[in-house]
């Protein structure tokens, strides 16, 4: 369902960052949803959005998923609301 609420796969804080470290992808922008969202994450594992590239693949949304992570605790600890 890509156009599902990206509120079903990321929390708010991730949603948050993500529109803050990305782009959203021009054939993307009137639309918030899941499938917008998967392409923020891929662009943070490395997908360069070029025309003629194909979707992005498991291995580059695990990367941008593992970088996302690492900012989000990130962000906690300088905010110290790391389960306190």
């Amino acid at each position: 369902m890509p156009q599902a609420q990206p509120t079903v796969a990321f929390t708010t804080l991730e949603l948050r960052l993500l529109d803050r470290l990305t782009k959203t992808p021009r054939h993307l922008a009137d639309v918030q949803s899941v499938a917008c969202y998967l392409e923020k994450l891929a662009q943070l594992g490395g997908y360069l959005r070029r025309a003629h590239d194909p979707p992005p693949g498991n291995q580059v949304i695990w990367k941008g998923m593992s970088r996302l992570t690492d900012i989000k605790l990130g962000y906690l600890l300088a905010k110290e609301n790391v389960g306190n």
